[in-house]
């Protein structure tokens, strides 16, 4: 599945609002390694390497084409790869790892979160942020459409949505059972989108690509317009825009 740089980073400052609130709560003094799992177009990875001055930092994406884009950002501490995370094992100097908005696309994340939590160093700290609004409308009317006599057929098994991502408990006993202090918590942002489709518009940047992909250009496009006009329903604009409720989960280990 290709991802479009451009297309997520349109609404770049919604999505990296709950990257800022998950690192204020990582407190690391002066971390020798800091990795950023999933850094997608590498803006956010950027700011890790501004805030620890003397941290080798690094950017892992699965995603070819946003490690081209996150290769401007790359300076003498920073770099990026392609990789895919699930294979990814912690150095033993990695004191930071961080993963925003990228294990709901991992089957199985909690076990591969369990392995990172257990070889965390003293002093270490892992920070993680998943979306958590799978039975929001929009995926609940992205799922029915797909699942729908039209389009059932092609569609068969390419939305995941009942085990992509775990409750905030769920994460918290994780950090526990590794001997981690845990930090968790969720957050529903009102987010005020604008413009046409605006919810159409944010999906086409995640939640609906492996729709798209496993679909035509011109049967991508169908699709595309029939859940706008659900879209349009289950979140009618206002004066000042769309409002879409976005809830996410946090989780903070640190090994003291």
């Amino acid at each position: 599945m290709k991802w479009d740089p451009q297309q997520y980073s349109r609404y770049a400052d919604e999505r990296s609002r709950p990257f800022g609130d998950l690192m204020g709560r990582v407190v690391a003094d002066s971390p020798r390694r800091v990795v950023d799992l999933g850094c997608g177009t590498g803006a956010l990875t950027a700011l890790l390497a501004q805030r620890w001055p003397t941290a080798q930092v690094e950017g892992i994406d699965s995603s070819a084409e946003m490690i081209d884009a996150a290769a401007a950002h790359a300076g003498d501490r920073l770099s990026f790869r392609v990789a895919d995370v699930a294979g990814w094992t912690p150095p033993a100097d990695a004191d930071v790892i961080v993963s925003n908005a990228t294990l709901q696309w991992v089957p199985g994340h909690l076990e591969l979160l369990g392995a990172w939590a257990a070889a965390l160093p003293p002093g270490g700290w892992l920070a993680v942020q998943v979306p958590g609004n799978f039975g929001a409308p929009a995926h609940a009317l992205m799922r029915s459409l797909a699942d729908s006599p039209r389009w059932s057929e092609q569609l068969a098994g390419v939305l995941r949505h009942h085990d992509a991502v775990a409750e905030p408990i769920d994460y918290a006993r994780l950090l526990h059972a590794a001997g981690l202090t845990a930090d968790v918590w969720e957050t529903t942002y009102l987010h005020v989108l604008r413009g046409a489709d605006p919810i159409l518009e944010w999906l086409r940047g995640t939640g609906l690509r492996p729709v798209l992909a496993a679909l035509s250009p011109e049967e991508g496009a169908e699709f595309a317009a029939s859940l706008a006009e659900q879209l349009r329903v289950a979140y009618p604009p206002g004066p000042d825009g769309t409002v879409y409720p976005f809830r996410r989960i946090f989780a903070v280990g640190h090994r003291s």
